[in-house]
């Protein structure tokens, strides 16, 4: 299921900040995005990085990711079929982001430790 997109971003302060994190909410977007910083990925690459994600969260949060222009799909014409992943030039403008995102929670990790 998609979700809803804006369809204007001037309608009040904050509204920008509300659209950029909606291409990036969820638990799963950030963490792909952190994984495929490096080159392209194989799906169960991303699978085995991202920890307890589930096998169709992953898949939908691709999509979602590829629908809304972040990620590159490219699929090999071999046998058996091989996918691969990779930042678009779009999602590479979210590294700085995803960069600051960690280390925020490198410095911050005891507040997790709290749950």
């Amino acid at each position: 299921m998609s979700k809803a997109r804006h369809s204007r971003f001037d309608c009040s302060p904050g509204c920008a900040v509300e659209a950029a994190i909606s291409l990036i909410d969820g638990k799963w977007k950030a963490v792909i995005l952190y994984h495929l910083q490096d080159g392209p990925v194989r799906f169960n690459e991303l699978r085995r990085r991202s920890g307890t994600v589930t096998q169709r969260t992953l898949t939908n949060q691709l999509r979602e990711l590829e629908v809304d222009g972040l990620i590159d799909r490219e699929i090999f014409a071999q046998v058996p079929p091989k996918v691969e992943y990779r930042l678009s030039e779009r999602g590479r403008t979210l590294t700085p982001i995803i960069e600051a995102l960690k280390a925020w929670g490198d410095a911050n990790m005891d507040l997790f430790a709290r749950r």
